[in-house]
């Protein structure tokens, strides 16, 4: 810029020059109020650098930013007191020079700020973090227009086919008095007792009482004493699961060792294991079954209810609750597979990385609002983290594909819709809505709700308009889990998510999701 005074040339916007309008006018509304600063004329360049990133460079003309300058000099003129002159009256080449540095940072600021969101509005840029930019290594030249480059993570792009009228499997079961009878014992086993079964025969709902060996080949990999396991179907261990677990130890008696193939996570301590299939062996030391609490008056109470006939009604809805979940997933899985099939994009495991507690929380919410107890969402999630860059980029997918969904549907949730989630959160669990809002917030778990809903809104547009073929429900994936706090590896376990937790680098998707119209 040059030493010449510009005031008499300084565009409205800038502030150049100050005058009192005409009471007129006023009058007339000729006058507003400030409006925004006018709109920067800037190019902006894109490409391709890696899955769901790209390079970005931005040239900001020059006339923005000198209209700007003059605006903040020709405020200090009249405001800054400077020694030697009274206020007002200091030369603006003094001005100038004095106050270079403080007034080109706060352009520099102002400018940069506008800039990114005229490029968010005007071009098709859906952020996922923030963007890698320095401001403090980005300088207004003293001539020329303003360029600054930065890399930034973006949403995946690919076509929706059309996602009304598809033709859907739906798995569905009629829940029997036997399916009741189950559940009923799973709900009150934190409540009964446990008891010796001398005769042994272990079978679903027992507990083992034994120590676990377990092997690759013929090395010793790692020993568990006596720890205590429910049968269920699947076992998983802090870095393993057993997906026959249930099949492979049933009918086992004490003194009896059972071998079970377990699957190692990615995530366990040795890294020769991450992955492969191995052996344990289960010594059985005892067998016990579970004695069942007597249903008096306050344990009915702890359920909401106050007969043993509301209690098995109240199953009943959770079974439904749970098979609708289920139904809910299944969809998913063939709407990402039809989206899938028409585009292939891949996501990079920094980013997986990252969004991998997302991700989870945004299951753990999905997995609530279909009446799951604590319990059962344990041994899911504990399913989930065997694999969870696996797991995560499939929830991602699942996310990007109903998000672009609730974008072109114009679904959004606001206030009202999460005040009257939390209500109907609060009656399935029995609990007031403020303890449900409190424990939400406390887990930072409020975000994750209104992402699950907008996501919900969407799927539910697609299951109305969906064509079904009802299939039995099948195989044992959404089974009961039994969970072990042991390591099947001994060691310090690998945190796949650990490097990418740097505060700077926090994902934005769950702010720029929570309602569909946001970027």
């Amino acid at each position: 810029m040059t030493d010449e005074t510009r005031s008499e040339t300084t565009e409205p916007e800038s502030g150049g020059t100050v005058t009192e309008p005409a009471p007129e006018a006023a009058a007339e509304g000729a006058v507003e109020t400030p409006e925004k600063p006018s709109k920067l004329t800037q190019s902006v360049e894109m490409r391709d650098i890696g899955p769901c990133k790209k390079h970005i460079k931005v040239t900001v003309d020059r006339d923005a930013i000198e209209a700007r300058l003059d605006e903040k000099y020709s405020e200090l003129v009249v405001e800054a007191n400077v020694a030697g002159f009274r206020p007002g009256k200091a030369p603006r080449k003094i001005i100038e020079r004095r106050y270079h540095k403080d007034v080109t940072d706060q352009v520099k600021a102002q400018v940069l700020l506008q800039s990114l969101e005229q490029l968010a509005d005007e071009n098709d840029v859906a952020p996922l973090s923030a963007p890698d930019i320095n401001p403090l290594k980005i300088e207004i030249p003293k001539e020329g227009p303003l360029v600054y480059e930065f890399d930034v993570e973006v949403r995946p792009q690919f076509d929706l086919p059309d996602y009304k009228g598809l033709k859907l499997r739906r798995p569905t079961h009629t829940f029997t008095e036997a399916d009741v009878d189950v559940e009923e014992r799973r709900l009150l086993a934190p409540y009964g007792q446990l008891v010796p079964k001398p005769e042994g025969n272990a079978q679903v709902g027992d507990y083992l009482i034994a120590d676990i060996t377990t092997r690759d080949g013929s090395r010793l990999i790692g020993e568990i004493k006596e720890t205590k396991i429910r049968v269920e179907p699947r076992l998983a261990f802090k870095d393993a699961v057993a997906e026959r677990f249930g099949d492979q130890v049933k009918g086992a008696s004490a003194g009896d060792t059972r071998m079970v193939e377990i699957t190692m996570s990615e995530s366990t301590a040795d890294p020769e294991l991450r992955g492969k299939k191995i052996r344990a062996a289960f010594e059985v030391k005892d067998v016990k079954s579970l004695r069942l609490p007597e249903l008096t008056h306050d344990l009915l109470h702890e359920f909401g209810v106050h007969s043993p006939e509301q209690l098995r009604e109240r199953i009943r809805v959770l079974l439904q609750w749970r098979l609708e979940y289920q139904q809910r997933q299944s969809a998913r899985e063939q709407v990402l597979a039809l989206i899938t099939t028409a585009s292939d994009w891949q996501l990079p495991e920094d980013l997986l990385a990252r969004q991998a507690r997302k991700a989870m929380a945004r299951r753990v919410m999905e997995m609530r609002a279909s009446g799951m107890s604590e319990d059962e969402i344990r041994g899911r999630e504990r399913l989930l983290q065997q694999d969870v860059l696996r797991s995560t980029a499939l929830a991602l997918k699942e996310h990007f594909v109903l998000q672009k969904i609730a974008e072109v549907e114009k679904i959004d949730v606001g206030d009202d819709d999460i005040n009257d989630e939390i209500e109907r959160i609060a009656v399935r669990e029995d609990e007031s809505p403020r303890r449900i809002r409190a424990r939400l917030e406390k887990e930072d778990m409020l975000e994750a709700l209104a992402v699950e809903m907008v996501e919900r809104k969407a799927l539910d547009l697609i299951l109305q308009t969906a064509e079904y073929q009802d299939v039995p429900v099948g195989g044992q994936d959404e089974g009961p889990v039994a969970t072990v706090e042991e390591q099947a590896v001994p060691g310090e376990m690998q945190d796949v998510t650990a490097a990418a937790q740097a505060p700077a680098q926090e994902p934005a998707a769950g702010r720029e999701t929570t309602t569909a119209s946001q970027t």
